[in-house]
């Protein structure tokens, strides 16, 4: 979201989203960026504005600008996948759940976003369940975790016990079986709402952590959360196990 009352200026808060989608992958490699017009539009800047973002994202290697074929992302995202031990992990995530304290903003169904139903396997605008928390440690604000399920799945788990019990755990209480998992981990800044929300000033650097979950057959889990860099950290144990282990 731009924030107009940010001293940063528009061009580089603009910049700054655009450049966050690009490096999280949520813009692969080969896409198309929209245009200066239709930036402009969707944000509620000038033409200008919209044009300067894009031309940082040139110069920082991000995209490749043409005429006639427009702005496409030439960023490749560097992921070297490591191989853990996903019950082992499953039982990390678990207890770290149980040492934290959760305020559940929202539980809600809705049709399925372009990335949601990417990460679901499941055709977009299917209806999904989204359950949103907040994170806290010793009473200060953590992180924000947001979680989708498709409604089908969604109608068997006791989502009713979010607040006191871990998601995974929640899966395994329906009888749905974890077979593998997949987690990426990211960084973004905050914008002036997670900023507010997190008790942080806004731009803080966040560290960002996107997991899906599947079951025997399809992903059964797609967890977006998104922590305060100040005061979480994740520790890989590279030696036997190889599960991660999460740390405030």
């Amino acid at each position: 979201m731009i924030d107009r009352d940010d001293a940063t200026p528009l061009y580089h808060q603009l910049f700054l989203q655009l450049r966050d989608e690009i490096v999280r992958g949520r813009r692969g490699h080969g896409e198309s960026i929209p245009t200066e017009i239709e930036l402009a539009a969707r944000h509620g800047v000038s033409r200008v504005t919209a044009r300067r973002a894009l031309e940082e994202l040139s110069r920082g290697g991000l995209v490749e600008r043409r005429r006639r074929t427009g702005t496409r992302v030439t960023f490749r995202l560097p992921t070297q996948p490591l191989e853990a031990n996903v019950h082992r992990a499953v039982e990390s995530l678990k207890a770290f759940g149980r040492t934290t304290s959760v305020r559940v903003i929202d539980v809600s169904e809705a049709p399925a976003t372009s990335d949601v139903a990417t990460a679901l396997e499941i055709p977009e605008g299917t209806s999904v369940v989204h359950a949103q928390r907040l994170r806290s440690l010793d009473g200060q604000p953590l992180g924000l975790v947001s979680s989708w399920m498709a409604a089908d799945v969604a109608a068997h788990v006791p989502l009713s016990g979010l607040a006191t019990t871990p998601i995974l755990a929640l899966l395994e209480e329906a009888g749905l079986s974890i077979g593998s998992a997949r987690q990426t981990i990211g960084a973004e800044l905050a914008d002036t709402a997670l900023a507010e929300l997190l008790a942080i000033p806004a731009r803080s650097p966040l560290l960002t952590i996107e997991r899906v979950v599947r079951g025997d057959d399809r992903p059964i889990l797609f967890t977006r959360a998104r922590y305060r860099a100040d005061r979480y950290r994740i520790t890989l144990d590279l030696g036997g196990a190889g599960e991660p282990l999460l740390t405030d």
